[in-house]
């Protein structure tokens, strides 16, 4: 039953404009499982092959060999280079990924003694087998890890971590009435969607904040929407389906108590919001606790300062992907510990496309062409490029914690001879 879980490769690499490495495995010998055999142990228990606080001598004797044993076989395998590398459980299934610009002293870090307690301490004993796959740069192994975890969703990548939660997506659309809305993946279909955002509570909590802010339903798509000015069969009055329309927190399309272009002009200010042109859920809920502390309507006030504290959260995150949308559209040299240098290429904040730093002129006249249209010309991203808004977040957080990175990038009408371009790129590195 668990075939179909079983880890034999991480599959293309999206991002990489090179022969991807092979990946690499080192397995412990020692099995708990086989060892649990030899004792006629109940089969029932198999669910204790993952407890990490079992109360079986022999089985935490055999947990710490196999600890040891990994260890002994990091040192003795794992280079010091960039990469990613995954934790393989005792039916082989992928339970944890991560990244570094040092395999082996990132590995090494599990294995410190007194950590059972800590996180790595608890992938640790439930690791029986350790793969890894080098990556040219620590930029390449970023965008690595984030599409490995994406695409195989590890249980303690995802699941039962405090420190590591699951990102979601802040959506704007579900027509005929829109509204906004929290997903786990980019919708295609929305008018705007800003993300990954980590934390989907307080998403979730700032979104229910913006829809009373703007006026904008929060009901089940399969609610029926009327507007004022739309034609009926049947002189009807149609309902409300909640108390928001009293509280005048809703403009009511369920209740047909608006027109459509005043609840698409709703729509648009939310959508300004989204996009870093307004700022008017963190002004008006400011104003509405200053008034009802001045009031002593201090429980009022209380509920609106944890509703502002939400939607300020949200807004500075927001502040971060419009920066990267409209500043961040160029080209992004990065020069690899191997010999593989890559360019990415950045449009308004997504990474679009990697490419082969040029190494002859003809490289360079192909290269050079390729970067002009997706950086310019937006038909031709739709034609050569796929959008990947995910990448939004991780671009601009490399870009914050790497300040000095940005005077390396170049936009596309600036870019020198190829010579120059590799010389500057390797003496930068």
């Amino acid at each position: 039953m668990f075939d179909d879980d079983i880890f034999e490769d991480f599959g293309d690499d999206l991002f990489l404009p090179y022969p991807r490495a092979k990946v690499s495995r080192i397995d412990a010998t020692e099995s708990i499982d086989k060892r649990r055999r030899s004792k006629h142990d109940s089969a029932d228990d198999a669910s204790n092959v993952a407890n990490p606080t079992s109360d079986r001598p022999w089985e935490a004797s055999v947990q710490d060999r196999i600890a040891d044993e990994l260890r002994t076989a990091v040192r003795r395998h794992i280079p010091r280079l960039p990469g990613v590398y995954g934790m393989l459980d005792l039916r082989g299934r992928l339970i944890y990924v991560g990244k570094s610009k040092c395999l082996k002293n990132r590995l090494l870090s599990y294995f410190l003694p007194h950590n059972e307690e800590e996180k790595s301490g608890r992938i640790v004993q439930s690791t029986q087998s350790i793969v890894w796959e080098v990556q040219p740069s620590e930029f390449a192994a970023l965008l690595r890890e984030q599409y490995l975890i994406r695409h195989y969703q590890p249980r303690f990548n995802v699941q039962g971590m405090p420190k590591r939660q699951r990102p979601v997506f802040l959506c704007l659309g579900k027509p005929p009435a829109e509204t906004l809305y929290v997903s786990h993946l980019p919708d295609a279909r929305a008018i705007a969607c800003q993300g990954p955002l980590l934390g989907s509570g307080r998403v979730r909590r700032a979104v229910e904040v913006l829809n009373r802010m703007f006026s904008l339903r929060d009901c089940s798509n399969q609610t029926p929407f009327s507007f004022t000015d739309q034609l009926q069969l049947f002189d009807i009055q149609p309902r409300p389906g909640c108390l928001r329309l009293e509280l005048q927190t809703c403009l009511g399309p369920c209740a047909g108590a608006c027109n459509r272009a005043g609840y698409q002009r709703q729509v648009q200010e939310a959508q300004k919001y989204l996009t870093g042109e307004n700022d008017y859920p963190v002004h008006m809920l400011q104003q509405q606790m200053d008034q009802a502390s001045q009031r002593m309507h201090f429980e009022q006030a209380a509920r609106l300062r944890d509703d502002l504290k939400h939607v300020r959260w949200l807004s500075r995150r927001l502040d971060h992907f419009a920066e990267a949308r409209q500043k961040f559209s160029f080209v992004y040299p990065v020069a690899g510990v191997d010999g593989r240098d890559c360019w990415y290429i950045i449009r308004q904040g997504e990474l679009c496309h990697a490419v082969a730093a040029p190494t002859s002129a003809a490289n360079w006249k192909k290269n050079a062409k390729l970067i002009e249209e997706l950086l310019t010309d937006q038909k031709a991203i739709g034609q050569k490029a796929t959008s990947r808004p995910e990448t939004v977040a991780l671009v601009s957080g490399w870009f914050r914690s790497n300040r000095g990175e940005l005077k390396r990038v170049f936009a596309p009408h600036a870019i020198p001879p190829w010579t120059k371009t590799r010389s500057r790129t390797t003496k930068a590195s």
